[in-house]
Parts: C-alpha cells; structure tokens; sequence
C-alpha cells in the first residue's frame, strides 16, 4: 500500500522522509523524524507507536539495527510491519516482516533507506536508493526527486492517492512537513509543486518564530 524513502544530509545535518500510498493521509501516519536524531518510516499495516520508539531509542545512543531489532523483539504483531530507520551516523535500516503485502522489496544507502509494499516492480526501492545517492542539492529535493523516481519506476500496483515529505533540521518542530492527504490526480504531482512553493519561504518561517522582527512580510495584502 505505500512506498517510502527515508534520508540523510551529513553536511547540514538534516533528516527527511518522502512517502506515496493508495490509503489516505500517509504521511500523517507513517512518517517520524526528531532533530539531531533520525528519521523513521513505518508502513504496510500501521503502527504509529513503532516510529516515535525508534527514534527515543535512538535518541539513548541505539543505532538504527538495533532499534529495529528491539522493536522486532517488543513490537505488537511485527509480522505486519514495514520499517525504516537512519540516524546520525548515516548507517541505515529496515525491518520486513513476515506478512508484509503483495510484491514487497527493501534498499538501502549510505544516508539513506527504501522499501515498498503490494509494488509493481520489486526494483522500485533500488531505484529510489540510486536516485538519491546520485542527486545532489537540498535534502527536501532529494526526497521528492526519489519518490518521484520511484513511482516512474511503476510504484504502487495501483493508483497513489497520498504523499508527504517530512523534514527536520536544528529547532524541535519539523522544518518542512507538507501533505496531500487526498487526491484522484497524481498527490507525488501536487507534493512537487507543494516543495516548489514552500522551499524559497520555508527559512522565513523558522525567522518568524525565532525572531520575528528580523522576519520578512508575510507577502500578503496589508503587510509591508
């Protein structure tokens, strides 16, 4: 039902995840990332306990094989689950299990994790993986320019009707968290015009909140 990629930027230190799927609202609840941390993806049928686990696990010095592990180990109904894992050091992570649906495949990278479920093409990770490692750019762009290879690399069996791409950086709350929660066109479509708007305003809101009045206009009638 979903395909995800999950990424790394050793020079600014940031962590994302971008993910697509036929059910609705995927990215609200398959997609984790904490600052200074990682990123965690965890699909096929959900659990949005296992994402924030990782990461606290993670955050208490685990690398991210272990904290799978340990969710493997002390997770609820494992076999169903789908999750990827990267963390400070750039190694990565996944867990598969036994039941996980349809064509399912993995991939893995340096700074970087894909993996997919009831997929058209076993190679769509490997190809997202290859995407990313290739590309160069902002963390954000990356992402979305992985996803996007994926799903021409056949995606999901079916129609996709969700994505999100989640990024975190240096303050507590996500840097970028933009979300199609439901469309009958193409949402990866929507999610690349949504990167495209936010991406030049999107330091502007970190300003806005940390200092206001060091921040530019909000561009909008009334305020110059």
């Amino acid at each position: 039902m979903t395909f995800s990629i999950i990424g790394h930027c050793p020079d600014s230190g940031m962590f994302g995840v971008a993910i697509s799927s036929s059910s609705p609202a995927v990215a609200a609840r398959c997609s984790f990332a904490r600052a200074g941390v990682g990123a965690v993806a965890t699909q096929n049928v959900t659990d949005p306990r296992l994402g924030p686990h990782a990461l606290d696990l993670m955050a208490r010095g685990a690398a991210p094989a272990e904290a799978l592990a340990i969710l493997e180990r002390a997770g609820a109904h494992m076999a169903y689950r789908q999750v990827l894992a990267v963390g400070r050091s750039g190694e990565s992570a996944i867990y598969s299990g036994t039941q996980v649906l349809g064509m399912w495949s993995e991939a893995q990278g340096r700074d970087t994790a894909a993996a997919g479920n009831l997929l058209a093409d076993a190679g769509v990770p490997e190809v997202m993986v290859q995407h990313f490692g290739a590309s160069t750019g902002h963390l954000g762009a990356r992402l979305v320019g992985a996803l996007r290879a994926g799903l021409d690399a056949g995606g999901e069996a079916g129609p996709v009707h969700s994505a999100g791409l989640l990024l975190v950086d240096r303050q507590s709350w996500p840097l970028a968290e933009l979300r199609i929660d439901w469309s009958d066109d193409c949402p990866i479509a929507a999610l690349e015009r949504a990167w495209e708007v936010f991406h030049p305003q999107m330091d502007d809101y970190v300003t806005r909140a940390l200092d206001p009045q060091a921040a530019p206009s909000y561009g909008v009638p009334g305020d110059e």
